[in-house]
């Protein structure tokens, strides 16, 4: 999904995944940009280019584009979807009572 957002727009990346991922991380643990993992590259390069994302508009892009869902995707038809037999429900035990 975030391909479709975001190749071609701001094509001078080389890897938009590990950028997004880094992105996340720096989002979901609240570090400053020069406490960034090294895996994710130069920490200084991630908060360029996330600025130059900003300002073009393609985290807004993306927001939106996660918050209007295609319904036509999750239909689900009822001649596909089938139960197991034990879904029907388990078979009723009579308890005796006791003496």
């Amino acid at each position: 999904m975030v391909e479709a957002h975001v190749l071609g727009r701001l094509g001078t990346g080389r890897d938009n995944r590990l950028f997004v991922n880094a992105v996340l991380y720096r989002v979901r643990t609240g570090v400053a940009w020069r406490d960034l993992p090294e895996r994710f590259g130069p920490w200084n390069t991630v908060a360029r280019r996330f600025r130059r994302w900003a300002q073009a508009g393609v985290w807004e892009a993306l927001f939106h584009a996660v918050q209007e869902p295609d319904y036509a995707w999750v239909l689900i038809d009822s001649t596909t979807a089938k139960a197991h037999k034990a879904a029907a429900g388990q078979k009723k035990v009579h308890l005796q009572p006791k003496p």
